[in-house]
């Protein structure tokens, strides 16, 4: 399980926008682990963080 920037990588996957809003929607009342029927690990979700907020996403 990882980030794919491309949104191209086979399998299951979630879409979530790069702004810090979105993620936090995203996170919400565990949302993105349901919509991928997995619990997300912590190290992945700083993974996201850290992704998004590269992205200037703020």
């Amino acid at each position: 399980m990882g980030l794919d920037p491309t949104g191209r990588a086979p399998g299951r996957g979630a879409y979530v926008c790069r702004s810090e809003e979105c993620l936090k929607k995203a996170l919400k009342g565990s949302r993105l682990s349901r919509a991928l029927r997995v619990n997300v690990p912590e190290a992945l979700l700083e993974e996201l963080r850290q992704a998004v907020q590269a992205s200037g996403g703020g």
